[in-house]
């Protein structure tokens, strides 16, 4: 049975379970181009490793793709499709994961900006489209894969909720936004109700000149054509430059420095904020505040208040 066989008997028990592995479609679909799509039991270690690897340098996506192949190969070995995994026993030393980067409000400004050198054929559309799509990452954190998914259904803008379905950890989950954001987004629909709708209140908000849904590699693609205009490059002592990503951590990060500003009890919100992203856990949370000198100067002046007054403030 070639392997990418495998793979669509794989991915439609994995979908019976509810499970949605829209990113990991394309990992394994790759994996069967990348080693022949001859039969499961035929590819080789050496194919294995080289996939794993990947072209550049060794990453931590290693992890992750080993982790779904590992659920292939099980998969395949318990329905006789293979009778052993090729996958490699030794985990290799994998480079630290990249740090988050958290954009100034300059260079936020800067990104929003250039969304204007995205304009062709005399259609606003996609400019409108980009730079909604900053806003709706900032404003209500949300990840990349989960901006893009939004369809109409999902916005109720007289309640100023998105709905965000079956996300990373198969959950659906509400995010309250702004009053800006609400305008931004009611201010777009205007523009987008004069597009295909084919799928009616399914169709996807954020879409191309056609009404189709974006697809993530070539939202990155233009977001680092944006990253460019603004002149937004490789942070010092960093490897590669800030990616879109990193307008969560951003909006993460930016909300706790409001709180703290405010005199909010920050640990207290900050199960809040987890839930809010869409973390399974705080530890998950809490990774994304990383500490910026304007976070360490607010967490500073609470601590020097609360010492001074022997810790009558939370």
């Amino acid at each position: 049975m070639k392997t990418s066989q495998v793979i669509d008997a794989y991915l439609v028990a994995r979908r019976a379970q509810g499970v949605k592995l829209t990113s990991s479609t394309r990992v394994l679909k790759r994996f069967a181009r990348e080693t022949g799509d001859t039969e499961l039991n035929l590819v080789t270690p050496e194919a294995v490793a080289k996939f794993l690897h990947g072209p550049g340098p060794l990453s931590t996506t290693w992890g992750s793709k080993r982790g779904l192949l590992a659920g292939l190969y099980r998969f395949a070995i318990a329905r006789n499709y293979a009778t052993v995994s090729a996958l490699p026993e030794r985990r290799p030393k994998l480079p630290p994961p990249h740090p988050p980067y958290v954009y100034s409000p300059a260079e936020l400004q800067r990104l929003l900006q250039a969304t204007a050198t995205l304009k062709v054929n005399n259609s606003q559309i996609r400019v409108e489209t980009y730079r909604t799509l900053l806003l709706i990452l900032y404003g209500a954190g949300l990840r990349v894969s989960e901006a893009i998914g939004l369809q109409l259904r999902d916005v109720d803008l007289p309640q100023r909720l998105l709905s965000i379905r079956e996300t990373k950890f198969y959950k659906t989950r509400l995010v309250p936004i702004g009053p800006r954001l609400t305008a931004t987004i009611a201010a777009y629909l205007k523009q987008r109700s004069a597009l295909p709708m084919q799928e009616g209140q399914e169709a996807a908000l954020l879409c191309s000149r056609t009404g189709h849904h974006l697809w993530y590699q070539d939202v990155i693609t233009q977001f680092q054509r944006l990253r460019a205009a603004a002149e937004i490059g490789c942070p010092p002592g960093a490897s590669r430059p800030p990616r879109l990503h990193d307008m969560r951590h951003t909006a993460a990060v930016h909300r706790v420095v409001a709180w703290y500003r405010e005199g909010r009890d920050v640990q207290r919100l900050l199960p809040q904020l987890a839930t809010y992203l869409g973390h399974s856990e705080i530890k998950s949370t809490q990774r994304y505040l990383t500490m910026t000198p304007e976070l360490l100067q607010e967490a500073g002046q609470r601590f020097a208040a609360y010492a001074a007054t022997g810790g009558d403030h939370a």
